[in-house]
């Protein structure tokens, strides 16, 4: 039976083995008393002790041990060095082949905050890319040009990637040993670099240099302790909406996903905005906005996981496979976006006249009630409704976010001629003109004449199914001075240049369903205006 002790080294509680503890003992007092010597020898056994630490924790955590034994702590020796094994680079001045300061480490990638500008993330995949940082932040400043990519990329490797904070992380994130000599040398050149650095800034930067970029750090300082403040005492809780959250938005975008992949019929397609996509570039472009969207919700998830949890380990290369696959999905995203809107380049018109008869009065009124076709009482099912003699109404005025834009305009102007017409202007847009006029072609709207009533449509319909390219109907009625229209209330919507709620009835209110206005000189005019210009 081994005696056990308990002891306090990095800020670590370890169980160590009485006779282990003493070998580490004397290795740590050995350690002190060389560095004894120098200025900072408190920072340097710090980060030495702190080392010991994450490498003991490390073998209690593979071992799934409790206790620390003999065989460890030698083991930990030997990892780390002795300070023998490098004490005479100083007592002689000849080159010594050490076997630990020409041994470099797996880099590990860290963000470095003490060469960064922002956040050190292109400082940090510097080192580990072997690379200058200046061309990698040239790279995020252009992909910022690309719908903001750069910023989005940025800010998910700034959540992902952990800071290099303690001399140990910044030796890994070189690739240097974490032994003794590594240590050393890590310290030697950073007083090395601080001194040449601090006769730099005394020679070259003025004064008033020196105090504008320190009180520009100190407010960047000031807002991270604020925001690392704020997170302390809110963390959990925002993690856990985050997480809950997100979970909700990743299973609605896995639904929407296997909808829009075959779980729904085509009449999905047909909707705004899905009905603007070309039918080749479906499938690719659903995809590739799903990772778009889907990978940073689920890296906002992992990183709130472990927020809660410190236990919970996310390898890199997970992080890595994540960026890579939103990179490829934003980018193919982009391009077909890029293809789509290639449609929209050129655009197409085609006027139509129609002479009608001439009454003294028109009424103008919009027909909402809904006319099908075989193709539509399949997809809606009515052979299966007994309707009877009732009408399908089609409430196009509610709009709703799946509707298409508005595409029927009105507009009542003064003949030239002293007849009624209606001329009917179909416009749409295409990747060239010919593709441009087959989608006006393919317009199909209906007006009718009744006596003196006029009836329109509310929307357009197609004759084959096409993409939507921004087709739309305007119509301009025109009639002579004197002529008279009662405009209903169901038309308000689609005027250009008239405001049916501007126009009272004869009773100088706004109830009765039916405005009437006159064709002047001057243009139209609501009648009541013109028999009452003192109420105007």
């Amino acid at each position: 039976m081994n005696k056990t002790i308990i002891i306090n080294i990095g800020n670590s509680i370890i169980h160590i083995e009485e006779e282990a503890y003493e070998i580490l003992m004397v290795y740590l007092n050995e350690i002190k008393q060389h560095f004894a010597k120098s200025a900072d020898d408190f920072e340097i056994v710090k980060d030495i002790e702190n080392r010991i630490a994450e490498m003991f924790a490390e073998i209690l955590q593979k071992g799934q041990k409790q206790v620390i034994d003999v065989a460890d702590v030698q083991g930990v020796i030997a990892q780390m060095g002795s300070v023998q094994d490098f004490v005479g680079e100083e007592e002689e001045e000849v080159k010594y082949d050490n076997p630990y300061g020409n041994y470099n480490s797996p880099k590990k990638l860290y963000r470095d905050t003490e060469e960064g500008v922002i956040a050190g993330v292109c400082a940090g995949l510097s080192h580990y890319l072997n690379m200058e940082a200046r061309w990698l932040r040239l790279a995020f400043f252009l992909l910022m040009f690309v719908a903001g990519t750069g910023i989005l990329v940025y800010l998910i490797l700034w959540i992902a990637i952990p800071r290099a904070a303690t001399r140990s992380e910044r030796m890994e994130m070189k690739g240097e040993a974490t032994n003794l000599y590594g240590y050393k040398k890590s310290f030697d050149e950073e007083l090395a670099a601080l001194k040449a650095n601090m006769k730099s800034a005394n020679d070259h930067l003025a004064p008033v240099v020196k105090k504008s970029s320190n009180f520009i750090t100190d407010i960047i300082k000031m807002f991270g302790r604020l925001i690392r403040g704020i997170f302390k005492i809110f963390g959990k809780g925002i993690a856990i909406f985050i997480i809950v959250f997100g979970f909700g938005c990743l299973i609605t975008l896995i639904v929407f996903l296997g909808m829009l992949l075959g779980f729904w019929d085509d009449s999905a397609y047909q909707t705004f905005p899905l009905s603007v996509i070309n039918t080749p570039f479906r499938e690719g472009l659903i995809v590739n906005a799903f990772l778009t969207f889907f990978i940073p919700i689920l890296a906002l998830v992992l990183f709130a996981l472990k927020v809660i949890n410190n236990r919970i380990e996310i390898s890199k290369y997970i992080w890595f496979a994540l960026l890579i696959l939103w990179l490829i999905g934003a980018g193919a995203s982009g391009y077909y976006t890029a293809k789509i809107l290639g449609e929209f380049k050129e655009e197409a018109q085609l006027v139509q006249q129609t002479d009608l008869k001439q009454y003294q009065t028109y009424v103008i009124d919009v027909d909402k009630s809904m006319v099908f076709n075989k193709e539509d009482s399949i997809r809606y099912h009515l052979e299966d409704i007994n309707i009877g003699n009732r009408i399908i109404v089609d409430n196009y005025d509610n709009g709703g976010p799946f509707r298409d834009p508005r595409s029927v305009s009105f507009e009542i102007t003064k003949s030239l001629d002293n007849k009624a017409s209606i001329t009917a202007t179909y416009e749409s847009q295409g990747r060239d003109f010919q593709t441009a006029l087959k989608h006006v072609q393919n317009i199909d709207y209906k007006f009718v004449q009744k006596d003196s009533s006029l009836v329109f449509s509310p929307n357009i319909q197609f004759k084959k199914n096409m993409p939507w390219r921004d087709q739309s109907v305007h119509i301009q009625l025109k009639i002579p001075v004197g002529s008279r229209v009662l405009i209903n209330e169901n038309t308000h919507r689609y005027w250009s240049f008239y405001q049916y709620y501007w126009c009272r009835d004869s009773q100088g209110e706004h109830k009765e369903p039916y405005r009437e206005s006159i064709m002047t000189e001057d243009g139209l005019k609501c009648r009541y205006d013109l028999e009452n210009p003192e109420n105007q």
